[in-house]
C-alpha cells in the first residue's frame, strides 16, 4: 500500500511497526537509512521548478499597458525624441523591476516553510540514542520527544506521559492538544487525532516516543508547502480591468492610426507626411501617463497604509482591500488575542467578572459591576492561590511583550492571580514545594504538595475538570473561609453556563495532608478535598474587533471567522464579537465540509459565518468557493496552515507580530499590530485608491480624445495639423505629470464607508463616465479647433494659432481637473483647499505654459508663439465652459438619484 495512502491514526503500535519493518528496541540500522530515503523521500520540502531570472523578468513586460508605453517610445525614437523616449522608458522598466521582484512571494513563502522544518531531534539507531538534524530523519525512525521540542516530522505515538502539544501554528487552536497512545476512527480529522504528532509543532509539556510516518512533502506540512506553490495567483480586480480596458484601446489606437494613414494616401498626400500625421495621433490619443500615474497613486496609498499599521508587499492590493467582498478572518491571533485570558470566576456560589486580556497583569475583579478585592482565606482567594502554586509555567516580562514559558492555560491563572495582587514569588516564600502530580488525561487532575514552614502544615492544590474534582470533594469553602458540605449539583450548574458562554473551565480543590510524605499519589486524593472555585477562560477577542466588524457589515463586507476550536466555542466567541450566524446552519465542521461536494459548498458557504475544526485544505476550499461565485476574497492568517489559503484568497493579510515568516511570506499585505481592526482603515483606503485611480482616467482619456480628434479631422478635411506630435506630447507630458499625478492626494469623500462593494463585473468607465469623457472630449475639440480657424481668420500666424490649441488644452484639462476631484459633487462641497498639492500643481503648470509661450527658446523648440489678450480670453472662456457643462451634469445626476 503507499504510505501516503495509509491512515497511521487507524493503527495499532504493533501494526504501525510491522507496516514500517522497525524494531520498537533497536531502531532503524543505519544500512537501512538510504534506501528508505530513496523510498519514502528526504525529511525536505521540495521546491517548486522555477522559471529563470531572465524569463521572469521578460514576463513583465507582457501587458497590454506595457505595449501602449513601448508603443509610444519607438513613436519617439522615430521622431528623434531621444529624451521623451527615455523618460516613457525609465517607466516602463521601473515598473518591470517592481514586477519581478514581486514574482518572489512564493518561493520565499517556501524557504520560511523550509527553516520552520528544521530542528534536531533524540532518535533510536543501532539500538543507541543520537541527536540528529531533522532533515537526516527517515521513515521508521523512533523518535523521543521531550517537553520544547519542536517535532521534526509527522509521528505516530507509541509511547507518551502527560504529553501536550501547541498545534496553534498548523490546526489554529489555541490551547495546548493532550496527545495519547491508541487507535482513532478513520474519519478522525486532523485536528482531533490525538495520537498523532505533526511536523513543525511543538512539544509544550511532557514525553513521547513515536515513530516517524510522514517526511518531507508528505508531511502535513509537506502538503501545506505544495498547496502553497499551487496555489492559483489571481489578478486584482483593478490589473483585471485595465488590462481589458487597455486592449480595447490598443487596438483602438492601432486602427485609428492605421485607418488615418489609409486616408491620406487615399486623399494623394505624401507618405512622409501622412505617416507624421498618423503618429500625431496616435502620441495624441495615447494615455502614456496612466501607467506611471497608476503606479504612484498605488504608492502613495502604500506609504498611507504604512502610517496605519498595515504593510503592502504587492502594490495592486490596496485597490483589492476597496472591492472586498468577504474578508475570511483566522480566528486565532487574529480576531482573537492567542492568549488564554481568565474571564469569569465561581467560589462560594458568587460570581466573578475579570476585567483585562491577554498576558498583560492588568484588570480587576468584579461581583455585581463593583470592584472587588478578595480577602486572604476566603473562598476566591484560595482558588486565585491554587491557580498559581499548582501550575509549572512561567510568565515572563521579555521584548516589552508579557509572555507564557509553558502551557497557555497555566499562565492564564498566573495572570488571574496577579491582577487580584497575588504574586508567585511573595507566595512561596514561607513555603517548600514536597511533590508534583502531573495531569494525566485519565484522571484530568493535577496536584502540588507544599510544606507551610511557619504553620508546619502540608497543604495540597488540586487543579483539573469539574467532573473529576467535585467527585473528590466532600466540603466546599465560603467567602469568610468556612467549610460546609459540598452541593455538587450547584457547582456543576455554574460550570455548564460557563462552558455555554465558550469558556474552558477548570476546579480548584485543597487538602491538607496528616503528614510529610516525600512523593504525592493518586490515592490521597480519593476523596475529604475542599471545594475552592471555578476559574473559566477564553482566548479573548482583540481590542476594536467588535467596531470593525460592524463596520464592514455597513460597508456591505461579510465577514467569516475559521478556527480549529471546536464547534461551542467556536460559536460562542463569533457571538461574543458580533459575527452574524444563520440560525438553521450556524457552524459548519471541516468534518462536514468534507462530506459535501465543491457545487454544496459554494450553494452554503454565502450563508454561514463560522467554521470549525478547519484543516489548511478546507480553508483553501473555502476560499475557493466564495471565489467561484464572484466574491473578492481577503483572508487573515499568522500560522503556517493560513498559508496556502492567503496565497489563493485575492488579497493574503498576514500578522506582523504572532505571524509565521510562512504567513508573511505567502500574504499581500502584513497588519504590524495584529489588529483585525486596522483592516477597517485599509478597507477604506483602497477604496479611496480606487476612487482617485477611476478619477484620473476619467480625467485623462479626454484630452487624448480631443487631441486624436484634431488630427483626425485635419487629415480627413485635407488641411495643416492644427497640432504638432511634440506640441501634444507638451500637453500630455506636462500636465499628467504636474495635474493628474495630484488626484493621488485626493481625501476621502464622505459617506466612503456606507457604499456597497464595487460590482466585480463593472467596467472601469460606467456608461455615465464614458458619456462625460466623450463629452468633454468633443468639448475640447470643437473648441480648439473653432479658435484655430478663428484666428487665423483674423490674421494670425499658424504657430500662434497651433499654440492656442495647446493653450485651451491645457487650461481646458485643468478646469476639468477640478471637475474630476469628485465625480458627484462639486469642488466647493468637498472643500476648495482640501487637496493643497493640487492647487500647487495648477499654479506649477500654469508657470510652465507661460513659458511655453513666451520663452523665446521654447517657441523655437516646440514652434510655438506669444499670445495676446483677445487669445487667453478664448482659452479662458473654453476651458470654463468645459468645468460648466459637467458640474451641470453632476447636478442632473443626483437629482435622478436623489443623492443630496
Amino acid at each position: 500500500m503507499p504510505q501516503s495512502t495509509i491512515r497511521w491514526h487507524t493503527l495499532s503500535s504493533k501494526e504501525l511497526l510491522a507496516a514500517l519493518d522497525v524494531d520498537e528496541q533497536t531502531g532503524l540500522s543505519s544500512e537501512n537509512i538510504s534506501a528508505r530515503r530513496a523510498k519514502y523521500g528526504a525529511n525536505v520540502l521540495s521546491k517548486k521548478e522555477e522559471e529563470s531570472a531572465f524569463k521572469l523578468f521578460l514576463l513583465q513586460f507582457h501587458q497590454p499597458l506595457v505595449y501602449i508605453l513601448l508603443l509610444a517610445c519607438v513613436i519617439m525614437a522615430l521622431l528623434e525624441e531621444w529624451m521623451d523616449t527615455g523618460v516613457i522608458f525609465a517607466v516602463v522598466l521601473i515598473n518591470a523591476i517592481i514586477g519581478y521582484m514581486q514574482e518572489n512571494k512564493a518561493i520565499k513563502a517556501i524557504e520560511a516553510l523550509s527553516k520552520l522544518s528544521h530542528s534536531s531531534v533524540t532518535v533510536l539507531r543501532n539500538s543507541q540514542k543520537v541527536l540528529l538534524e531533522s532533515s537526516h530523519i527517515v521513515v521508521g525512525d523512533i523518535v523521543f520527544l521531550f517537553s520544547g521540542d519542536k517535532i521534526p516530522a509527522d509521528i505516530k505515538l507509541l509511547h507518551a506521559k502527560e504529553l501536550k502539544v501547541d498545534e496553534s501554528s498548523l490546526t489554529g487552536e489555541s490551547i495546548s492538544v493532550e496527545k495519547h497512545v491508541g487507535v482513532l476512527a478513520q474519519d478522525t480529522v486532523l485536528a482531533d487525532q490525538t495520537n498523532m504528532l505533526f511536523s513543525s509543532t511543538l512539544v509544550t509539556y511532557g514525553q513521547g516516543v513515536g515513530v516517524v510516518v510522514a517526511v518531507g512533502d508528505e508531511s502535513q506540512l509537506g502538503k501545506i508547502n505544495t498547496m502553497i506553490s499551487n496555489a492559483d495567483v489571481l489578478q486584482t480586480p483593478l490589473t483585471k480591468k485595465l488590462a481589458f480596458f487597455s486592449k480595447r484601446l490598443l487596438y483602438g489606437i492601432l486602427g485609428m492610426a492605421l485607418v488615418t494613414f489609409i486616408i491620406g494616401v487615399m486623399r494623394g498626400e505624401e507618405l512622409v507626411i501622412t505617416f507624421m500625421a498618423s503618429v500625431a495621433m496616435a502620441v495624441g490619443v495615447i494615455p502614456e501617463g496612466l501607467p506611471a500615474a497608476m503606479t504612484i497613486i498605488l504608492a502613495i496609498g502604500v506609504v498611507k497604509m504604512a502610517n496605519k499599521n498595515a504593510i503592502i508587499r504587492k502594490l495592486p492590493a490596496v485597490e483589492t482591500l476597496g472591492s472586498t467582498t468577504v474578508i475570511c478572518s483566522d480566528k486565532t491571533g487574529t480576531l482573537t488575542q492567542n492568549a488564554m485570558t481568565v474571564t469569569k470566576m465561581m467560589a462560594a456560589d458568587k460570581l466573578y467578572h475579570l476585567s483585562g486580556s491577554g498576558y498583560e497583569p492588568k484588570g480587576e475583579i468584579f461581583i455585581d459591576a463593583l470592584p472587588h478585592i478578595p480577602l486572604k482565606g476566603s473562598a476566591l482567594y484560595e482558588t486565585l492561590v491554587a491557580g498559581i502554586l499548582c501550575n509549572t509555567s512561567r510568565h515572563v516580562f521579555t521584548d516589552g511583550l508579557y509572555v507564557i514559558e509553558g502551557d497557555p492555560t497555566e499562565g492564564a491563572l498566573i495572570v488571574s492571580a496577579k491582577k487580584a495582587s497575588i504574586h508567585e514569588e511573595k507566595l512561596k516564600e514561607g513555603l517548600r514545594h514536597i511533590d508534583t502530580l502531573s495531569f494525566e488525561s485519565e484522571r484530568q487532575y493535577m496536584a502540588s504538595g507544599y510544606h507551610a514552614i511557619a504553620e508546619n502544615t502540608f497543604p495540597v492544590y488540586l487543579k483539573g475538570s469539574v467532573e473529576k474534582i467535585i467527585e473528590r470533594c466532600d466540603t466546599y469553602m465560603d467567602e469568610k473561609g468556612e467549610l460546609l458540605p459540598i452541593n455538587r449539583a450547584q457547582i456543576e450548574a455554574h460550570a455548564e453556563n460557563m462552558a455555554h458562554q465558550g469558556l474552558r473551565v477548570l476546579a480548584f480543590a485543597k487538602v491538607y495532608m496528616n503528614e510529610k510524605v516525600d512523593q504525592l499519589g493518586h490515592h490521597h486524593f480519593e476523596n475529604g478535598l475542599i471545594f475552592l472555585g471555578l476559574q473559566g477562560m477564553i482566548d479573548p477577542p482583540r481590542v476594536g474587533v467588535i467596531e470593525a466588524i460592524q463596520s464592514c457589515y455597513r460597508a456591505g463586507i461579510a465577514v467569516k471567522m475559521i478556527t480549529g476550536d471546536h464547534r461551542t466555542t467556536a460559536l460562542a466567541i463569533a457571538r461574543s464579537i458580533g459575527l452574524d450566524t444563520h440560525e438553521k446552519t450556524p457552524v459548519l465542521t471541516g468534518k462536514e465540509i468534507d462530506a459535501l461536494s465543491d457545487e454544496a459548498l459554494a450553494s452554503l458557504v454565502e450563508k454561514v459565518a463560522v467554521f470549525a475544526r478547519i484543516a489548511p485544505e478546507q480553508k483553501l476550499r473555502l476560499v475557493k468557493a466564495l471565489q467561484s461565485l464572484s466574491h473578492i476574497v481577503a483572508m487573515t492568517g499568522d500560522g503556517v496552515n493560513d498559508a496556502p489559503a492567503l496565497r489563493q484568497a485575492n488579497i493574503g493579510i498576514a500578522m506582523g507580530v504572532m505571524g509565521t515568516e510562512v504567513a508573511k511570506e505567502s500574504a499581500d499585505m502584513i497588519l504590524t499590530d495584529d489588529n483585525f481592526a486596522t483592516l477597517e482603515d485599509a478597507v477604506e483606503e483602497g477604496r479611496v485608491v480606487y476612487d482617485n485611480i477611476i478619477k484620473f482616467i476619467t480625467w485623462i482619456l479626454p484630452s487624448n480624445m480631443g487631441e486624436g480628434l484634431v488630427v483626425i479631422f485635419a487629415i480627413l478635411a485635407g488641411i495643416a495639423l492644427p497640432i504638432l506630435p511634440l506640441q501634444i506630447l507638451w500637453i500630455n507630458m506636462v500636465t499628467d505629470s504636474a495635474l493628474g499625478i495630484m488626484l493621488a492626494y485626493e481625501p476621502k469623500e464622505k459617506n466612503l464607508m456606507d457604499r456597497p462593494p464595487r460590482d466585480v463585473n463593472e467596467p472601469i468607465l460606467t456608461r455615465r463616465l464614458i458619456f462625460n469623457v466623450a463629452l468633454v472630449g468633443v468639448l475640447l475639440f470643437l473648441c480648439a479647433l473653432s479658435a484655430f480657424f478663428y484666428v487665423q481668420n483674423v490674421g494670425m500666424s499658424e504657430e500662434a494659432a497651433r499654440t492656442l490649441v495647446v493653450n485651451i488644452f491645457v487650461f481646458g484639462e485643468m478646469f476639468y481637473l477640478f471637475n474630476c476631484r469628485s465625480l458627484h459633487y462639486s469642488m466647493f462641497q468637498i472643500g476648495f483647499f482640501s487637496n493643497p498639492l493640487l492647487l500647487l500643481g495648477a499654479v506649477l503648470v500654469s508657470i510652465l505654459e507661460l513659458l511655453f509661450i513666451y520663452m523665446p527658446f521654447m517657441n523655437q523648440l516646440f514652434k510655438s508663439a506669444p499670445l495676446g489678450v483677445l487669445e487667453w480670453m478664448i482659452t479662458l472662456g473654453s476651458s470654463a465652459l468645459v468645468y460648466f457643462v459637467i458640474e451641470c451634469e453632476k447636478v442632473l445626476y443626483l437629482k435622478r438619484r436623489n443623492i443630496h
